[in-house]
């Protein structure tokens, strides 16, 4: 009878720990995987290794791992949409966990910042974004914090579609993109532990 309390006192006790959702944006798929629209899925595979955290829940649309870090639970997220979709298993995974808007973070690329390049904001618009405009759309709100990494604009003559679902082309490109995944995996656990103000500082350094 006590080991059955405690393992309900202990499963409740897990429920009521502070909860922290990081999404990262990207399409599924062997065929998409390494290209530049896929940042999000990278830095989100990084989070998993360093945490011990698989992403092995399907559901909600979204690939999911759960652990903790400070006392603080995490729950890490690949949706499984196409990323013009994204919205379609975000709000669904913030209603499931009941968090607030802004224990969500968003990590994704973003074609208008230099390659290897980190941002962090609190709020903001989509820009040209489309997994990021689906999720505005279904959260009727931008009042949540973003992480965007640079993978640069489209060379003369390159279709934008073309250009973002392209591999990197050189080893300088893979350095710069995986120094900026790593930052990126750094500001994120930094934001569960320290706060959003903290781990903007250590993400818009140069």
């Amino acid at each position: 009878m006590l080991n059955l309390f405690s393992r309900l006192f202990g499963a409740h006790r897990a429920m009521d720990k502070e909860t922290y959702i990081i999404v990262g944006l990207g399409n599924p798929g062997a065929k998409y995987a390494h290209t530049r629209h896929n940042c999000g899925f990278e830095v989100l595979q990084l989070l998993s290794d360093r945490l011990h955290c698989p992403l092995v829940k399907n559901r909600l649309k979204g690939l999911l791992g759960e652990t903790t870090l400070s006392g603080k639970r995490i729950v890490l997220c690949q949706p499984q949409t196409m990323m013009n979709l994204s919205g379609d298993c975000v709000s669904p995974l913030l209603s499931w966990y009941k968090v607030p808007i802004d224990h969500l973070l968003v990590i994704y690329d973003d074609i208008d910042l230099p390659l290897g390049t980190t941002r962090m904001r609190k709020s903001g618009s989509a820009g040209t974004h489309n997994g990021m405009r689906s999720i505005l759309s279904a959260l009727s709100s931008q009042d949540f914090p973003r992480i965007r990494i640079g993978v640069g604009a489209q060379p003369e003559g390159w279709d934008l579609a073309d250009w973002v679902l392209s591999s990197y082309r050189t080893r300088e490109e893979l350095e710069a993109v995986a120094s900026a995944f790593g930052k990126a995996a750094d500001c994120a656990q930094d934001w569960v532990v320290s706060g959003i103000d903290h781990a903007m500082q250590l993400c818009n350094r140069k």
